[in-house]
């Protein structure tokens, strides 16, 4: 459930217990999910052996699924999102002295992914109304060293992607699509991960695929395709996926539109039950003809409005049965030996400070449970605002 920091207001210490029981008593959904069908996955796999080879058919067919569901010729399986992120940029010739243009507010492994091959990040600022890549600033970070660029979709938010690729395609850039908070998301017509010259993805445990750890690239371009394969194939892979991972994602997969179409109604029902609340401002950016998948749902808190720090209102609703976080870090705090800075980076140092992210297991469940989450978020600001006024 979590507990709060000793707070400077003596009111606020015990804001769980205003208002008697937790609003949801059996706390935050599990995850991931008891599923029957990567029940039926994992007994099939112990049954013809193929949990315990190097090579069976589950890693095949489900690089065969992931390229069939986006639309591409070419996926690769292996250890991590966060390596196939460096992967990616190996493949597509990055090398060491290259600079990579990267968000200020973003997942940290992206940073030392670029570091890991020995290339230079360079920060450039979020459109806050997306918390992802500003694209915008892009062409100011181009320098005579720009090779490439990490974008990631996050939180809900999506980046424009044809004017990134215009951009791309007009500096001489390569893309890098991180759609590990946003697979099966539809971005301007296409599918998240199609825009970029590869697209990342990711199966750890928390991810909305999930085989405890995993990752995978796809891409149109059989000479990247063809780089990473030879990168990974060190006597044997070095960075595989196994087959019982293969084997629990492909069902998954087949599921992965119909999950994603009632985590964004219950989303949108959830945003309108607190859309008047003061302080919380809802993080909702997509282009035309563009659909998130939702891994996080987000808010930029406020502490001037409600005069109490972000923790102690995340702690409140935890003691509500309420699985609700922070944010990255982000860079704005990296030093110049590290990266170079395009601009002042205000609003990814804000999302830093301020982003609240739900997790997205609750949005698959009923909607009396999405009204209880969203009476947990009422209860807990109508309590910060009777402290306060006191």
């Amino acid at each position: 459930m979590g507990t709060m920091r000793e707070s400077a207001n003596p009111r606020l210490r015990n804001l769980a217990l205003f208002g008697g029981e937790p609003t949801i008593p059996e706390g935050p959904p599990s995850w991931p999910l008891a599923d029957l069908a990567v029940q039926q996955a994992l007994e099939a796999a112990f049954a013809d052996g193929s949990w315990g080879r190097y090579h069976g058919p589950h890693v095949r067919t489900l690089e065969s699924r992931l390229a069939e569901y986006q639309d591409a010729p070419f996926a690769l399986c292996c250890c991590s999102g966060t390596f196939a992120v460096e992967l990616a940029l190996r493949a597509l010739l990055v090398k060491p002295g290259d600079e990579v243009i990267l968000a200020g507010y973003d997942f940290s492994g992206n940073f030392r992914s670029i570091e890991s091959i020995g290339a230079r990040p360079v920060l450039v600022d979020i459109d806050p109304a997306s918390s992802s890549l500003d694209v915008t600033l892009v062409e100011r970070a181009v320098g005579p060293d720009t090779r490439a660029v990490v974008v990631s979709h996050l939180h809900g938010g999506l980046v424009p992607m044809s004017s990134l690729r215009e951009i791309a395609d007009r500096r001489g850039l390569q893309i890098v699509e991180d759609v590990c908070q946003t697979p099966g998301g539809q971005i301007e017509g296409r599918r998240a991960g199609q825009w970029g010259d590869v697209g990342v993805f990711s199966f750890g445990g928390s991810k909305l695929l999930t085989a405890g750890r995993g990752g995978a690239i796809v891409t149109a371009r059989e000479e990247v395709y063809q780089r990473a394969k030879s990168f990974c194939e060190q006597g044997n892979n070095a960075f595989p996926l196994s087959e019982l991972q293969a084997a629990v994602l492909l069902p998954q997969i087949a599921q992965l539109d119909a999950r994603n179409a009632i985590r964004r109604d219950n989303a949108k029902f959830l945003r309108e039950k607190v859309r008047r609340l003061s302080g919380l401002a809802p993080i909702d950016s997509t282009p035309n003809e563009s659909a998130a998948a939702l891994f996080k749902l987000a808010w930029l808190f406020d502490e001037a409005v409600f005069a109490e720090s972000r923790e102690n209102f995340l702690a409140a609703m935890r003691a509500e049965g309420v699985a609700i976080d922070a944010g990255f870090r982000g860079f704005t705090k990296r030093g110049s030996s590290r990266c170079r800075r395009v601009g002042e980076l205000e609003h990814s140092a804000r999302a830093a400070e301020s982003t609240i992210l739900l997790h997205h297991p609750v949005l698959l469940e009923s909607r009396s449970t999405i009204e209880r989450v969203a009476a947990a978020f009422l209860k807990v600001h109508a309590a910060f605002s009777e402290s306060n006024a006191t």
